[in-house]
Formats: structure tokens, C-alpha cells, sequence
């Protein structure tokens, strides 16, 4: 029986651990979207213990806490750190089978190199040990990435964000770049009157504009997302439902911002045709600069509304949707094509049963301009997990080509959550070598050594265009 996450943890014959360690292992991380807090990075903060760096603000745990009968006080409460942890504790020994069991033991080893179980007897051992190693002057942010060999990271950021975490961290000459990427959900969601309105008063602020058309409006946004352009942010990113792809005529949005000015209420037809014009011309604004952008499908997002209302949103309340999203999908993205106006794209599903759709999508609007110019994206969210990885990598080779697959990310809020980028590489690793073994591909390290090393680093380096780095 083999031990529990030892140095060939998920690669299970003598092929799949050559490609791993000699080739993927050393790799650096290139870590394209994210949610780690800039000004995190910017004072390049220490944490004064485990739960704060480990359990504030993850949802992933605390959802598997409330399914253990764990009151809400230890997940977004006010019980104190030790208490928290020492329930999360508890909660781990259920966790079999769920990747937040891997998740764990591997960053308590990874970051803090503890191989202890973790569970109620381990628990205060291992928070003191960890918590202690978090004051130093090694565990602080930075440090914490350098650990990670890490390469560069994009964060996410809103088009009225004053960047101003990010230009402080570029100009104390942190060799390790961190990147805004432009995520203007906000902008188009006219769902809610008041927000919407709302939402335009702070991009009059962040413009220095004042606002009373839909031409003041974009005006506005297409000077914050030049200055994004001017910050070093050349990645967009949306989180929808489903692409929104109806036809509309500019007067048509115009009314539509007008009426919504005015405090009214849309229509349904009304919401839809505005939220087209708006992925439409911000896709536009990408082509134009050069820039990538990222499509996240299929979320339900806020089910519980009473929760919601007590904790606000991204707390754990969202699920997997199903959304239907082909023909919407191939309308957008065709309307670009058929002006050359189709940047680098890559889409990403929520919802597995997608898995062949956008295998097969993706193909579609790959003209030959840009090796793998439409990516069909790792597998995300509730997906990003053994079963998910390894459906998301079979139906990529399938119907698409792996090999020019960009990787992994880790979307996550944790500074502790590189491991991943680990976890889908020793999958990666495993699926090829088992072919090799099994005499499905040939015996020939040194090149499927090397898809690999595109696959984990320097696809995503040469496609997003960040030839400056060094790291390999």
C-alpha cells in the first residue's frame, strides 16, 4: 500500500513519475486569473495565523463545515481563529473523497511541511507550528510566491479599481509581476436599476467624467480600460451565466440606458439586448489592444437567499447551472470573426455536460492566426477537482489539442492554494505516461516531456505574450 501523498502521489507507474519530476516539477507557475487580494501583496502582509490565510473567505470550506453540522459563528462568525480551525479540524476526517482532503495535506506539507493527518487530535499542534512559521519574515506574501515559484499572477479587478495596489507593487520593484486583469461584470448588469446607477456613479468618479449618455457611459469605460492597457493589464475576464448575443442597433441601447437613468425597470428583451452591446464592444476594446479574454459560463449563483441577505455574496451559496450555451456562444463569437474583430479567447464551463461542447466549440474560431487562439480553459470551480481535471484533459485531446492547452490556474482568494497548479500537473503527467505504458503513445520522453512543459508554462507564456519572463 502506498503512503498517503508521498513524492509520487497520483502518478502510478515509472513513466508518469520521469515525466513529473524531471520535467514538470520544476516548472514555474504562471497563475493567469486569480483573486488574490493586491493589497495583500502590496504590504506583503504576514499573517498572524493559520486560519486567517487558510479559512477567511473559503467558501469551498466552509460549505464542507456546514454539511458537517458546523454552525455558521466557525465559518463566517465571530469565533475566534483557534475555534475556527479546530472546527475545520473536525470537519477534514469527513472530507474523504472531496478534493479539499488532498487540498490540505498537501499545503500543510507544501508551505509548512507537516505530514501529519489532520484532525482533532493533530489540531493544535499543527495550528500552533503553522501559525508561528506565518509571523516570519519567510511566510510573508511575497515570500510565500517566491516559495511557489511563482511566475507571474493576474489578479481581478473592476474598471472603477484605482490600480493603486498594483502600481505600489511595481514600483518597489517586486520581481514578480502582478497584473490587473479587467472584469467589467458590473458594467453591463442592468438587472438592478439601483445598482446599475449606482455602479455608473462610480465609474464617473473613477473616469472623471460626468455621465448623462450611453456615449458618455462607454466613453468613460473605454478611458478605464485604457488606463488598465497603461497599468500592464492586457487580460479581461467575465463571470455570466450564459454569452448574451442578441442583435441590437445603437439606438436601441441608448433608450435602454435612458430608460434605466431615468429609474425604470427593463424588460427582459430590454436587459439582454444591452448586455449584448456591451460584451460586444468591450470584446472590441480586447481585439484592439491586443488583449486575452476569459468567459466564465455557468454559474447559479446566490441560491439562498436567506443567506445572502445575512452574508452577502461569495460565501458559498452558488451551484453548478444549466444554461443552455452553444448558440449564443457561436453567435458572439462568430459576429467578432466576421468583422477579424476575435481576440484571444478562452471559455471556461461550469457544467460538465458543456465538457464536448466546447471541445468542439473552440475549433470553430481557430483559424490558424494563433496557435490555439480560442482556448477552451481548465477545468473550474466545482470542476477543478481529479474527476474534472482529467474529463476537461480527455476531451481536449479528443477533440481538440492538448498540446496547446495554456494549463491550469488557481481562481482562488488563498495564497496557499498553488498546489493546485501541482495537483493538475501530476494528473497530466499521469495520463500521459499510463498511454506510454500501455503503448498508446510512443516511448519517447523527451517529447511528450516537452508537450508537458508546454502545457504546465510556456503555451500560457507565449500566448498571453509575456516573453519577459524568465522562469522556465
Amino acid at each position: 500500500m502506498k503512503k498517503f501523498i508521498d513524492e509520487n502521489f497520483l502518478l502510478t507507474n515509472p513513466t508518469a513519475e520521469k515525466l513529473y519530476h524531471e520535467y514538470a516539477k520544476q516548472m514555474s507557475v504562471i497563475d493567469y486569473h486569480c483573486h488574490l487580494p493586491q493589497q495583500q501583496i502590496a504590504e506583503d502582509k504576514n499573517f498572524e495565523n493559520l486560519t486567517q490565510i487558510w479559512l477567511y473567505g473559503d467558501h469551498y470550506k466552509w460549505r464542507a463545515m456546514r454539511t458537517n453540522g458546523v454552525e455558521e459563528k466557525y465559518c463566517t462568525g465571530n469565533a475566534s481563529d483557534e475555534e475556527k480551525f479546530l472546527k475545520w479540524a473536525e470537519t477534514v476526517p469527513y472530507t474523504l473523497r472531496n478534493p479539499l482532503y488532498h487540498w490540505t495535506h498537501l499545503e500543510l506539507q507544501r508551505y509548512f511541511d507537516v505530514h501529519e493527518i489532520l484532525n482533532p487530535s493533530s489540531a493544535k499542534k499543527i495550528y500552533d507550528e503553522c501559525s508561528a512559521k506565518l509571523k516570519t519574515k519567510e511566510y510573508s506574501v511575497k515570500n510565500i510566491l517566491r516559495k511557489m515559484n511563482v511566475a507571474l499572477v493576474c489578479t481581478t479587478d473592476d474598471p472603477a479599481d484605482d490600480l493603486l495596489m498594483h502600481q505600489q507593487i511595481k514600483n518597489d520593484g517586486f520581481e514578480i509581476p502582478i497584473l490587473p486583469a479587467f472584469r467589467p461584470d458590473a458594467a453591463m448588469n442592468v438587472d438592478d436599476v439601483a445598482n446599475f446607477n449606482n455602479y455608473v456613479a462610480r465609474i464617473e468618479k473613477a473616469a472623471d467624467k460626468h455621465i448623462t449618455s450611453l456615449k458618455d457611459y462607454m466613453d468613460a469605460l473605454k478611458s478605464r480600460h485604457d488606463f488598465f492597457h497603461e497599468n500592464g493589464c492586457s487580460v479581461s475576464d467575465h463571470g455570466l451565466e450564459q454569452v448574451y448575443a442578441e442583435d441590437f442597433t445603437q439606438a436601441e441601447v441608448e433608450n435602454i440606458f435612458n430608460k434605466i437613468r431615468s429609474g425604470k425597470t427593463l424588460e427582459l428583451s430590454e436587459r439582454l439586448k444591452f448586455k449584448s452591446a456591451m460584451m460586444l464592444w468591450f470584446a472590441q476594446w480586447d481585439h484592439e489592444k491586443g488583449w486575452v479574454q476569459q468567459y466564465h459560463l455557468g454559474a447559479l449563483r446566490n441560491n439562498n437567499s436567506r443567506m445572502l441577505s445575512k452574508l452577502g455574496p461569495d460565501t458559498g451559496w452558488d451551484s453548478i447551472g444549466d444554461f443552455s450555451q452553444g448558440r449564443a456562444l457561436s453567435t458572439f463569437l462568430n459576429k467578432l470573426d466576421t468583422t477579424d474583430q476575435l481576440a484571444k479567447t478562452i471559455l471556461y464551463n461550469l457544467n460538465p455536460a458543456d465538457n464536448e461542447l466546447m471541445a468542439t466549440m473552440i475549433g470553430n474560431f481557430n483559424d490558424g492566426s494563433v496557435a490555439g487562439k480560442v482556448q477552451w480553459g481548465s477545468a473550474w470551480w466545482f470542476l477543478d477537482q481529479k474527476d474534472g481535471m482529467i474529463k476537461q484533459m480527455n476531451a481536449l485531446s479528443n477533440m481538440g489539442l492538448l498540446s496547446k492547452f495554456v494549463g491550469m490556474l488557481t481562481d482562488s482568494r488563498s495564497f496557499l492554494s498553488f498546489p493546485r497548479h501541482e495537483y493538475f500537473r501530476r494528473l497530466l503527467c499521469n495520463l500521459m505516461g499510463t498511454e506510454m505504458e500501455n503503448g498508446e503513445l510512443p516511448n519517447d520522453i523527451n517529447w511528450i516531456g516537452k508537450i508537458i512543459q508546454d502545457i504546465c508554462y510556456f503555451n500560457a507564456r507565449n500566448y498571453f505574450g509575456w516573453h519577459q519572463l524568465q522562469g522556465k
